[in-house]
């Protein structure tokens, strides 16, 4: 696969925050050429979102890191967590030089990305008509908060007012009166992976019809778009969903429960996994509340119940040991750290080394895809680290000059 599955491909990003950049970066993971345009003086917000800052505390790769309060002394992490692989170049989009050089890149470019509220980016003089009249096939993609019209069309978004008009929220937490945000953005998250997904289909298609076009979603698409059995407990059982804890509204037992000294999980999805899991830990197999998985989800409290008194005599690690052996999946809850260690987590490539200009040598995590040949042969891209605002101010500039060569997305 050479340089990746979209070697070929140039980006140019307008984006800031996190939906945009991360639909930009999971194109960038592919192998694309993704080129970051940020404000001039302070670029992307999450450039100083924090902290935790981190700074060098010595010179040389070998340094070791140190956590600072403020933008000024270091570099956001936020930022770093959004934008591996990517160039990064400052036009002020206000001033004709700024917008003779975008003009310049969309000639160039494959897909352009923006998340600016709705009408900014033909306010600066790029309606989706001139953008094609400049290159009839870019692909373009325009995320925003709540859809691009509609009665609330131009409302701003940000990812923890979507997650709970999303309805995300109500379903989320220890019970229907707390309405508890995912421990991530994961309204940006999803938004910026409906977006990538978008663009791959509409360059897939161009590849047939040679023109390109505009691919749309917004925050509030990407929470709807995950609602999944929730969703249609709604429009087709007529029940609204509430938060339930740390248990599945469907499936019983299937959650978390506790432990001599803490706490597993466990899924027992299936009734074949119920008549092997009931017996090991003596719980009433075929009892009227317990025979079936209907019958255990209307009786949810007392089997629940019931499986916390059968666990509590055993210490996690036995538990956790006699359930693989019973066959029943369990596990328990890491938190970040023992993710990161995790072998399993780092044999599937999650973990990735760059170096940074002026940071050295950083460990981030990686991107969940891995692709390989039809021998299995794995690719591997040379990842790069999140730049430094305008980093790539000159070789940009050589590349629309026609005096550089191309740069690929591998680096």
């Amino acid at each position: 696969m050479n340089g990746g599955p979209l070697s070929d491909i140039v980006v140019v990003d307008l984006t800031r925050a996190l939906a945009g950049p991360h639909a930009a970066m999971m194109l960038a993971d592919l192998g694309a050429r993704v080129i970051k345009v940020e404000t001039p003086g302070g670029g992307d917000d999450t450039r100083g979102w924090g902290p935790p800052f981190v700074a060098r505390t010595g010179p040389g790769s070998t340094a070791g890191l140190t956590t600072e309060t403020s933008s000024a002394e270091g570099i956001s992490t936020y930022f770093l967590s959004c934008n591996r692989n990517k160039e990064s170049i400052t036009l002020d989009l206000k001033s004709p030089a700024g917008r003779e050089a975008l003009t310049e890149l969309v000639v160039r470019a494959d897909v352009l990305l923006e998340n600016f509220r709705p009408g900014v980016l033909d306010r600066l003089g790029f309606p989706l008509d001139r953008l094609t009249e400049l290159n009839p096939g870019l692909v373009v993609l325009s995320i925003s908060g709540f859809g691009h019209d509609g009665p609330q069309g131009g409302r701003a978004g940000y990812d923890q007012i979507a997650q709970g008009e999303g309805g995300l929220m109500s379903m989320t937490g220890p019970d229907p009166q707390t309405p508890t945000k995912a421990g991530v953005p994961i309204a940006d998250l999803l938004a910026g992976m409906y977006g990538a997904f978008g663009v791959v289909a509409k360059l897939t298609e161009r590849a047939r019809t040679g023109l390109g076009g505009l691919v749309r979603t917004s925050l509030l698409a990407g929470m709807v778009g995950v609602h999944a059995f929730q969703g249609t407990r709604w429009t087709v059982a007529g029940q609204v969903p509430k938060a339930e804890g740390p248990h599945h509204p469907s499936i019983c037992p299937y959650g978390l429960f506790h432990s001599a000294d803490g706490t597993v999980q466990i899924a027992v999805g299936s009734e074949g996994l119920w008549q092997r899991f009931a017996p090991a830990f003596g719980l009433p197999v075929d009892a009227p509340d317990f025979a079936t998985n209907a019958d255990r989800v209307r009786n949810g409290p007392a089997v629940r119940a019931a499986v916390d008194r059968a666990f509590a005599e055993y210490r996690s690690a036995d538990l956790l040991a006699k359930l693989s052996e019973v066959g029943v999946p369990s596990g328990e809850v890491k938190n970040l750290e023992q993710v990161y260690e995790w072998d399993q987590t780092q044999s599937q490539g999650l973990l990735i080394d760059v170096e940074h200009p002026t940071l050295g040598s950083l460990q981030l995590p990686g991107p969940p895809l891995r692709f390989f040949d039809g021998a299995g042969a794995e690719w591997h891209r040379e990842h790069t680290a999140p730049p430094l605002l305008g980093q790539h101010n000159d070789a940009v500039q050589e590349w629309l000059a026609g005096t550089a060569e191309p740069i690929d997305g591998t680096g």
